[in-house]
């Protein structure tokens, strides 16, 4: 399996959720001050490092099961589906487009209408975004297991260039092309689950790992050809 697949999977998902993240640290810093918004984003932060922490070696020891991939490689389908579900709807016009000004607006007015702990809001916020990335990890680097040090890198990568962009702008991020990031990941996920449960029922696939590549093309396609009938659906006749 390339490395790179799975650091860029796990690279793209966890931008996305920082980013939703860092939207909520400024939102709560605007409203009920920096310190509790610095001190809960940074204790789930913690928190989260100690799951990846306590689910690494667990991941080392799943390496000796038969047909791991036959759990991770349904699971990352699922959540790969899950995951397009709100790019396709954008894409076809069914839903609107996320606004990250929009929702940091939304989330300064609701704060400020209450009596809120910035550093209880921060956390939760923080915390709940990054439990996605690390399910999602976990989920990457459960099939093998001696990769997990590119599914981590790429989180941390992820990690580090929002963290910086937060600091130097102090503004949402009103130019991430979240939905495109989004289809990215669902479409990764649902190639590198399609290929792993190949792998787990004993598929021999033809052109071995660059398998991964054709599975991404063709999950590309129905992609687009989804957001394609849906538009097409919805336009006057």
């Amino acid at each position: 399996m390339n490395p790179l697949a799975l650091a860029a999977t796990t690279f793209a998902i966890s931008a996305v959720e920082f980013v939703e993240a860092a939207t909520i640290v400024l939102a709560v810093g605007v409203t009920a001050g920096w310190r509790g918004a610095l001190g809960g984003a940074a204790a789930a932060t913690l928190a989260l490092i100690a799951l990846v922490a306590v689910g690494s070696p667990l991941l080392v020891d799943a390496a000796g099961l038969a047909h791991i991939e036959l759990i991770a490689g349904p699971f990352a389908v699922l959540f790969g589906a899950w995951w397009l579900r709100k790019p396709i709807l954008r894409y076809a016009g069914r839903v609107p487009m996320r606004d990250e000004r929009a929702v940091y607006a939304r989330e300064v007015a609701r704060l400020r209408g209450e009596q809120v702990q910035g550093l209880a809001v921060s956390f939760q916020g923080v915390f709940t975004e990054g439990l996605e990335v690390v399910i999602v990890v976990v989920t990457v680097a459960a099939a093998n297991p001696s990769m997990i040090a590119w599914s981590i890198g790429g989180a941390l990568l992820a990690f580090a260039v929002v963290t910086l962009a937060a600091v130097a702008l102090r503004a949402p991020f009103s130019r991430i092309p979240e939905n495109a990031l989004k289809s990215f990941v669902g479409v990764m996920l649902l190639s590198l689950g399609t290929f792993w449960s190949g792998e787990g029922a004993g598929v021999a696939w033809w052109w071995g790992d660059a398998t991964l590549a054709a599975l991404i093309a063709l999950y590309a396609l129905l992609l687009a050809a989804c957001v394609t009938v849906l538009r097409l659906q919805s336009a006057p006749r």
